[in-house]
C-alpha cells in the first residue's frame, strides 16, 4: 500500500479537494495503515478526530519514505518535498488531500510547525542512521518520531495547564516507541537496522550482528527485559498526562498507551522471544482491551508531579 499512497499523493499534489473529502482520505488511510490508532481516535468529537487523522496521515506519509523506498537519493528528494509541502501548508498554500486536511486542522488547533518538522527530522534518521551507540542517541530518535506525535495530539486535544504536561506527553511517546522497537526486531533487522544501543548490547554480551541474525538466547532475553523495564518507567511518567485531558481525549490516549502496554506484557509472557510470530492482538482481543481502557479512563485521579 505504501508505494500506492506515495504515488497517489504525487498524482493528486495539485488537486484542491473539498475539506470534507480531504479528511475522508486521511481517515481511510489511518484505518488501512494502523487500526490501533484508528479505533483509539474514534471516541473523539468529529473536529478533533479529523485533525488527528490528518496529523497521523502526515506521519505515515513521511514514515513510508524511509521504510518503503530503498534508494537513498529518492528518499532525500521525497523528504525535501515533504518539508516544502509542510512549510507551504502552514503558509496557507495547500493542495492534494493530505495537505488540504492538514491545513484545515492546523488552522483549527494550535499545533506548532516545529512539532511536524521535528517528526520529519526523526524519520530522516531512519535512512541516515542504522546503529545507535548510547541510550541518549536512541532517545533522541524516540523523541522525534514518537514524542512529537504525542505532543501534536495534545495540541489538538487541549490540556489543563501543568508545568510538566509536555514532559508527560514526551514520556508516553518514548514508552510507546520502545515497545515498537521491541516488537519489530525481525522487521527492522531485515532492513539492516539495529535500534538497541551498542553499549547496552555489549553489556549483555551481544553485538549488532546478533540482532541482525535474529539470535534468541538468554542474553537477548535479558537485554529485552531491560528495555521493557525502561518502557514501563516511561509509561508510568506518561500516564500523568491523562488527568489533564477531557474525558474523551483521555479515553483516546488511554487506549493508545494501554494497547501498547498490553503488547509489552505479551512480549514479557513470551520471555521476549519476538523473533518468530509477530506479537499482536486479534480483533476480538483488541475490542475487549479497548472497551476496558475506555471505561477505566474516566476513573483516573488528579495529576501528580512524580
Amino acid at each position: 500500500m505504501a508505494f500506492d499512497v506515495l504515488a497517489e499523493l504525487e498524482a493528486r499534489a495539485h488537486e484542491r479537494p473539498a475539506v470534507d473529502e480531504a479528511y475522508a482520505w486521511c481517515k481511510a488511510y489511518a484505518r488501512e495503515r494502523a487500526s490501533n490508532f484508528y479505533y483509539a481516535f474514534a471516541i473523539l468529537p468529529p473536529e478533533k478526530r479529523n485533525a488527528i487523522y490528518a496529523a497521523y496521515a502526515f506521519s505515515g506519509y513521511v514514515d513510508d519514505i524511509a521504510d518503503e523506498l530503498d534508494e537513498r537519493a529518492r528518499q532525500e528528494r521525497e523528504l525535501a518535498r515533504a518539508r516544502e509541502r509542510l512549510a507551504a501548508c502552514y503558509a496557507g498554500e495547500r493542495a492534494g488531500p493530505l495537505f488540504t486536511a492538514l491545513g484545515d486542522a492546523v488552522e483549527r488547533f494550535p499545533v506548532p510547525l516545529e512539532h511536524f518538522a521535528e517528526l520529519v527530522n526523526g524519520v530522516e534518521m531512519d535512512f541516515t542512521i542504522d546503529r545507535y551507540e548510547s541510550w541518549d542517541d536512541l532517545k533522541l530518535y524516540c523523541y522525534r518520531v514518537a514524542s512529537m506525535v504525542g505532543r501534536i495530539c495534545v495540541a489538538v486535544f487541549g490540556a489543563k495547564p501543568h508545568p510538566r504536561a509536555d514532559e508527560f506527553a514526551t514520556s508516553m511517546g518514548i514508552g510507546l516507541q520502545i515497545v515498537n522497537i521491541m516488537r519489530d526486531v525481525r522487521e527492522d533487522a531485515e532492513r539492516g537496522r539495529v535500534y538497541f544501543p551498542a553499549a547496552e548490547l555489549a553489556a549483555h554480551g551481544l553485538t549488532a550482528d546478533d540482532i541482525l541474525a535474529c539470535r534468541y538466547d538468554a542474553r537477548f532475553a535479558a537485554m529485552m527485559e531491560a528495555q521493557g523495564a525502561r518502557a514501563r518507567r516511561y509509561f508510568r511518567r506518561g500516564r500523568h498526562l491523562l488527568p489533564l485531558l477531557d474525558v474523551r481525549s483521555r479515553m483516546c490516549v488511554n487506549v493508545l498507551q494501554g494497547v501498547y502496554f498490553e503488547l509489552l506484557q505479551r512480549i514479557e509472557a513470551r520471555d521476549y522471544d519476538v523473533l518468530g510470530a509477530r506479537v499482536r492482538l486479534s480483533g476480538r482481543e483488541k475490542a475487549a482491551v479497548i472497551a476496558r481502557l475506555w471505561g477505566g479512563a474516566a476513573l483516573l485521579g488528579p495529576a501528580r508531579s512524580g
